[in-house]
This record gives structure tokens, C-alpha cells and sequence, in this order.
């Protein structure tokens, strides 16, 4: 008999994914980057988990079977060791990507959506994800510091302008830590002669708290922040942060039903914007850096950051959709800009990890991880730093402030590290 036609909406709903569930081949493009582009066997791995903790169990292959079952009934959502299998992961994409190499399976909704279901059923997050929950809730960023220092990072020579066309949203880490990123950021649009605003009370956006299922209050925040943006009059929200970046960009119009291209606003990373003014000779990076780097690609910048579409229709037999639907296959990610960037800088020697673009490593800051699992996030993070000395490179740079943040932390004197913010300052002599 045909297969039953089955009226869904690409959102996150756990049960809209049962057939991506059981359709699991297990070719394992989810478990090692595709062979085609193997360079180094050492290197081919692409799931973190997978590889920590070698079992089937703990990649996508075996949370297929695990939500088929737990769908039909034969597990238990009560199961303790569950949890543990759900939130050690950083939820970086590479399984969605390797999956829609031969059968278009979603598998980064069907994650976030467990989790969003364990959440539901009171078994998630995790007791260390609730710490940083409640500074959220009560002091509007992860630190819990007091929010009305928020703005302390603006440098006296680059302030904000009190109206302009281009928000610039700070994020947590760099208003509260890792200031010299933002200071940076506001040096660079300054040289580049563009005018840029901050909200005066800029909320957090949410990143972490969607990364740990909690969608009802991610749902929440993307409404109040996408309001506050739209009534800012901004034209361009532009992002130093990639955790940031990919939120607003991808999980809100997610959460909210709506398309990336309804949000009223265009979403950039200041790479993006940099990259534009380096070619068009608005920005001139004449400085010399002499050093021989690599790019490391924020899995949020990278796979991740394609816009999202909404979709709603019918899945009919062998998963046939109609109408059509335009997938998310990671290749269109944020990838060439922050590289054009270091070869226009004089002195700058680019050289690539075996694992890069689409298929690159992720740092292990991701999904709540570092916060439940530090060890398994430090192993991640050591494991990149490996490969990049198997590289030859004398620095690693990103353009994420929570990858430079772990990777300072397991560096030690072994690998410089470096926000691309801070070689592009450099460059321009600021």
C-alpha cells in the first residue's frame, strides 16, 4: 500500500521527524568527513561525541534509533543515562551535512528538537545549564554581571553613533570578557568611515538557552529582541559573535515560524562587511603581520549560517515532498570572506587544516557542553589545536569570541590564538 501522506512544518516538533529517524542507512557520513576529501586519516573524523566516547549511541547514527524508540514507546524518557547522551553534544551540524550528502535527512531539527522535548517532559537541561539560565533571565547575560556596565567596552576614539543604519550586536562575551573584540570591531567600522549604533540595554540573545532546548524561553527572547531591532530602525544588524550571528539569522525566524528574509533587517558578520570594504578599497590593510596562521571555522558561521525557510507541505511516499523545499546543505556558510581578509593583510601566510570549510572541527564551546562536560569540551578544542600544529601553523585565528575563548584555555604556550578582529586592527594601524 502507498505510504500515508504526512502534512508537516520544518519547525521543531520531534514527532515531524520520525521518518528521518528510522530512514537511517548508517553510511556513516555522519561519523567521518566525506572520504572524497579525506587528506589525513588522523583527521577525518567530523563528530565530536562519536569520537570521545566511542559508542553508537553517542552519534547521530545511534540517536536515530534512540528517538525512533523513544517515539514508538520502547524507551523511557526517565532514563538518566538519556540526558546524558542528548546533552553531550555540541550540536555543530557536521551529522546534518554528512547526512544530506546522500539522503536529505534533517538531522540538526531532529536534535534540537529531542532536546526540546526533553525539556518539555522535565528532564532537561541539565542542573549545569541552569546557573547560566537564571543569570539570562535575571541580568539579561550569561555572566550575570550587572547589566548596566553592559556598555563599558566603547572605546573613547570609536563610539556609537546615537542613530545610524548599521546596529552592531555586541553579544555576552564580548561586552562583559572578551572586550578587546568588540573595542576592535568598533576601531574597524570607524576606519572604514561607517557610522554604527548598540542598544542602550542589549539583551542577551538567547544562544545558549535554545542550544539547551529551552525553546519556550528562546521563543520569548527572539520576540522581545527581533522588536527591539526592528523599532531601532536599523537596516543591517551586524555580529562579531557567530553564536550570535547564526541565532538571529537562523533560530528565530525557526522558532517564530518565518523565514530568514522576514525579519525585516539584513543579518551580517563583520567579517562579511570588512570583506566588502577590503575589495572595494574603502579599508586599507597595509599594516604587515608577519605570521604563518590558520582559519578555524566556527561551526555557527560556517555550515550553520545559511538562512533559514520556512516550510510547511506534505511528505508522501519515499519522503517525497510536496510542494519542493530548498535544503540547508552547509556548502553556503560564511566561508571565504574572513580568508580573502588574511591574504589581503601584508605578511600573512594562510595555511588550511585538513578539516576545513564545511567539513572543519568543531572547537567543543557549543551546545552547553563546556558548561556540563569541560573535559569532553577541552578534549575537543586540544584535539583542533592538534591539527593545526599538524599544519605547521604558529597561530590559530577564528571569528567567533567562545572558540578563541576555549582555545586560549587549552592552548597554553604551545599556539598563539587570535579573534580575526584583532589582526585586522593590525593591519589597519588602530
Amino acid at each position: 500500500m502507498p505510504q500515508e501522506q504526512k502534512r508537516f512544518t520544518l519547525g521543531l516538533n520531534l514527532a515531524d521527524y520520525y521518518y528521518d529517524a528510522i530512514q537511517c542507512c548508517s553510511c556513516h557520513q555522519c561519523r567521518w568527513i566525506d572520504f572524497n576529501y579525506v587528506q589525513q586519516p588522523d583527521f577525518s573524523w567530523k563528530c565530536p561525541p562519536w569520537q570521545y566516547e566511542q559508542f553508537d549511541a553517542y552519534g547521530a547514527e545511534g540517536k536515530n534509533r534512540i528517538v525512533a524508540d523513544l517515539l514508538t514507546g520502547k524507551l523511557d524518557w526517565s532514563d538518566p543515562k538519556l540526558r546524558d547522551i542528548v546533552y553531550k553534544d555540541m550540536l555543530c551540524g557536521a551529522c546534518d551535512l554528512g547526512c544530506k550528502r546522500n539522503l536529505d535527512l534533517e538531522r540538526q531539527v531532529l536534535l534540537e528538537s529531542l532536546r526540546a522535548t526533553l525539556v518539555e517532559k522535565g528532564y532537561g537541561p541539565l542542573p549545569q545549564h541552569q546557573e547560566m539560565t537564571r543569570n539570562i533571565e535575571e541580568t539579561a547575560n550569561i555572566y550575570g554581571d550587572d547589566q548596566a556596565k553592559r556598555g563599558d567596552w566603547i572605546p573613547q576614539d570609536a563610539r556609537p553613533a546615537e542613530k545610524a543604519s548599521l546596529l552592531y550586536f555586541v553579544g555576552c562575551r564580548a561586552s562583559f570578557r572578551d572586550t578587546k573584540v568588540s573595542q576592535a570591531a568598533a576601531r574597524i567600522m570607524k576606519a572604514a568611515q561607517t557610522d554604527f549604533m548598540v542598544m542602550k540595554d542589549e539583551p542577551c540573545c538567547g544562544s545558549f538557552i535554545f542550544a539547551t532546548g529551552q525553546m519556550e524561553k528562546a521563543r520569548k527572547l527572539a520576540e522581545e529582541n527581533i522588536k527591539l531591532m526592528r523599532e531601532s530602525g536599523a537596516e543591517t544588524v551586524v555580529f562579531t559573535c557567530a553564536d550570535g550571528y547564526e541565532m538571529v539569522k537562523v533560530n528565530y525566524p525557526k522558532l517564530l515560524g518565518i523565514s530568514t528574509s522576514d525579519l525585516g533587517f539584513e543579518v551580517v558578520h563583520l567579517v562579511e562587511l570588512v570583506d566588502r570594504w577590503v575589495k572595494k578599497g574603502t579599508l586599507k590593510l597595509a599594516g604587515e603581520v608577519n605570521m604563518k596562521v590558520t582559519y578555524h571555522d566556527p561551526c555557527r558561521l560556517g555550515r550553520m549560517s545559511e538562512p533559514w525557510t520556512h516550510w510547511e507541505g506534505v511528505r508522501g511516499e519515499w519522503g517525497l515532498l510536496e510542494p519542493t523545499r530548498l535544503f540547508r546543505r552547509g556548502l553556503n556558510g560564511v566561508y571565504e570572506p574572513p580568508r580573502d581578509i588574511l591574504r589581503a593583510i601584508p605578511g600573512i601566510e594562510l595555511v588550511e587544516m585538513y578539516r576545513h570549510h564545511e567539513n572543519a572541527w568543531c572547537c567543543g564551546n557549543a551546545g552547553g557542553v563546556k558548561e556540563a562536560y569541560p573535559d569532553m569540551a577541552s578534549w575537543t578544542a586540544s584535539e583542533r589545536l592538534r591539527e593545526a600544529k599538524a599544519v605547521g601553523a604558529q597561530a590559530v585565528v577564528t571569528a567567533c569570541p567562545a572558540c578563541e575563548e576555549i582555545f586560549r584555555e587549552v592552548a597554553g604556550d604551545g599556539m598563539a590564538v587570535y579573534d580575526i578582529t584583532d589582526l585586522i586592527v593590525r593591519a589597519i594601524g588602530k
